[in-house]
């Protein structure tokens, strides 16, 4: 007996998330930058490279074998190492005068939800 949610879909094939995460991490401007590749299967992450280690290393054994493979490629993870300049860097060039020089401050106004008569027994 199908649930109703799998009744009106009609399709009961597994389905799986496999994301790929890039991420650059900046510590007093360009002074010092880390690069992260994070891989995601079904919201957890099971392998990553990280170039303050320099390798990738299995975050649970589904990451492994992918990790050995990879390290395995020694051109593969030079070109790893590589992305603290070449992509790292190089998009904080790209996109600086977007984000780091612009220091402009937020304006708003902000408005009470509801309004009700002030109740001060002392006035």
């Amino acid at each position: 007996v199908l649930s109703s949610r799998l009744a009106l879909v009609g399709d009961t094939r597994p389905r799986f998330l496999e994301l790929v995460k890039h991420e650059c991490h900046f510590f007093n401007g360009t002074e010092r930058v880390r690069y992260l590749d994070r891989y995601i299967h079904n919201q957890e992450e099971v392998v990553r490279f990280d170039s303050d280690v320099g390798e990738y290393r299995a975050v649970t054994e589904l990451g492994r074998p992918d990790a050995e493979y990879w390290n395995s490629q020694k051109d593969y993870v030079e070109q790893k190492r590589g992305q603290v300049d070449n992509y790292c860097r190089h998009n904080y060039g790209v996109f600086e005068s977007f984000t780091v020089q612009r220091r402009v401050q937020p304006k708003m106004t902000v408005y009470p939800a509801k309004t009700q008569p002030l109740q001060h027994h002392n006035l």
